[in-house]
């Protein structure tokens, strides 16, 4: 979408005389609220060179790039509230980051904000093994949550991809799942306490440790709210006991609407897997040169489905699975012997993301749910769209959930492959709505989808989440221009994509 004002139609002469002024004004800004960070932080937590904010222009969307002014690594909660005083006083936005793994370029920077970093708050409070909790601080790592709960014979059960990496407090802001979320939950339904921090300075405490606490949820607004509320400086999040085995199978179907049938058949029967992932031909093409996993290359979809539980449980469910996949049409089933085989089977879905860069110098990774029951569908809907644009997409998700994750790929180098990737994505996400589903599952909108939210959400849906935020930060500096559209944007946006509120491609299905 072009901007509303293009700076290259403005008078070059207007241009020379207002990029200097422009350019010394942003200079005496950033040594202002440098000499203010400095005064309440360590001189190793304030970095403002080039060379030093470089790192943190973009997360794991790494299309969108900004420099920051200013990036801010506080250690101890006093800091981040000192921060956020310095900038409330002085109107300067903040845009919060954790490890930067997020794909929907929530933590990219203003070029005249701070990044607010967590990374160095990253310690575990206490686990209690008793009350199936752990506190931490926001830099923990999702994985280090499980390691410290391990030798109790517990572990954190939401496990995004990213897992090894990503933090906690990331985990909080887009409310992050994993390939086990369809039965133990996303972060919102394991997170107990969040600790923050408003842009006013304020610690406020939202939930508790209780089973439930008085007043309105709103520990349920504020996860998945993308940094756009408060800084999280503490977590209390449960945790669960390890299953006694798990064991998965690995069916083959030598059709996509097929194996996508098998996935509602499943839920269908009363079952919840502990996982139940899929993966399209391509995808699985992808990952086997690169894991081994023992994937079957000739099939059209692939499904993992796992159960774990006591090994009499694990038995019985293994047993109603392989039959609910045969009556769907599976064309061939393998059942895992060991342990080292059950992650064998996993590793290629696991890995399906640093695979991609074998076969494609690029790629775009979507993110938008839809029921279940239109899994086979809109796989058709995306191969639909491949020949439209000339890219090929291959497509691993959460099945069990109906979390599509395509992964649209192309060549930067080649003049026009990403600009058509975006239209590409962007009409993913049209068909997800138009089939019931929404514009993301777990990546959160960020700057990638929040015009997809004017195709999803109605003006007055839009204006009451901008009043939810108001109630929170009523200055909007906490990563301002994310998440929610403004008017104006829906408007230009419409003009192009949306009209009298019929959706684009009407030769796609629509089921």
């Amino acid at each position: 979408m072009k901007p509303l004002l293009d700076p290259a139609q403005a008078p070059t002469q207007i241009q020379s005389q207002s990029q200097p002024q422009m350019h010394a004004q942003r200079h005496a800004r950033q040594r202002k609220v440098v000499a203010a960070l400095r005064a309440v932080l360590p001189l190793r937590s304030v970095l403002f060179n080039e060379e030093d904010t470089r790192p943190y222009e973009c997360d794991g969307l790494s299309a969108y790039r900004q420099l920051p002014m200013v990036v801010a690594l506080p250690e101890t909660e006093n800091q981040v509230v000192a921060i956020l005083q310095i900038c409330f006083a002085l109107k300067i936005p903040i845009v919060p980051r954790g490890a930067g793994t997020g794909l929907s370029g929530g933590a990219r920077p203003l070029a005249d904000g701070v990044v607010l970093s967590t990374a160095r708050l990253n310690r575990i409070v206490r686990v209690d093994a008793y009350a199936r909790t752990a506190v931490v601080q926001p830099g923990v790592r999702n994985l280090a949550i499980s390691e410290a709960a391990a030798p109790h014979g517990l572990y954190y059960a939401p496990d995004p991809s990213s897992q090894i990496a990503c933090t906690i407090g990331g985990n909080v802001a887009e409310n992050s799942g994993g390939v086990h979320c369809l039965k133990y939950g996303l972060t919102i339904h394991n997170v107990l306490r969040v600790r923050m921090i408003t842009m006013e300075g304020d610690i406020v405490e939202l939930g508790s440790e209780a089973l439930d606490a008085p007043g309105l949820d709103l520990l349920a607004v504020f996860i998945g709210s993308e940094g756009m509320l408060g800084i999280v400086t503490e977590v209390t999040v449960k945790l669960i006991p390890k299953p006694q085995t798990a064991r998965v199978i690995m069916a083959s179907f030598d059709d996509v609407v097929k194996g996508g049938n098998a996935v509602a058949n499943i839920i269908a029967a009363g079952i919840i897997p502990a996982g139940l992932e899929m993966m399209d031909q391509t995808s699985s093409r992808m990952v086997e040169p690169f894991v081994k996993a023992g994937y079957d290359l000739d099939a059209a979809a692939i499904l993992l489905c796992e159960s774990d539980g006591t090994i009499e449980e694990v038995e019985e469910e293994i047993g109603r699975m392989s039959a609910v996949l045969q009556q769907s049409g599976a064309s061939a089933i393998a059942v895992s012997q060991s342990d080292a085989e059950r992650m064998k089977f996993w590793s290629g879905r696991k890995n399906a993301f640093p695979a991609a860069g074998r076969i494609s110098p690029d790629y775009y990774c979507m993110d938008g749910t839809i029921p279940r029951k239109h899994l086979g569908q809109v796989l058709l809907g995306i191969t639909a769209m491949e020949k439209k644009y000339s890219l090929r997409c291959a497509n691993v998700f959460h099945a069990g959930d109906g979390n599509l994750h395509p992964l649209i790929l192309f060549d930067a180098n080649q003049p026009g492959e990403f600009e058509r990737a975006e239209l590409f994505g962007a009409d993913i996400l049209e068909l997800c709505v138009a089939v019931g589903g929404t514009i993301t599952g777990e990546h959160g909108v960020g700057i990638e989808k929040i015009n997809s939210m004017c195709v999803q959400f109605s003006r007055q849906e839009c204006d009451a989440f901008f009043a939810v935020k108001k109630a929170f930060d009523n200055t909007s500096l906490l990563n301002p221009d994310k998440a929610i559209p403004t008017l104006q944007r829906c408007a230009e946006y419409g003009k192009m994509h949306v009209h009298q509120g019929q959706l684009k491609f009407a030769d796609l299905p629509r089921f």
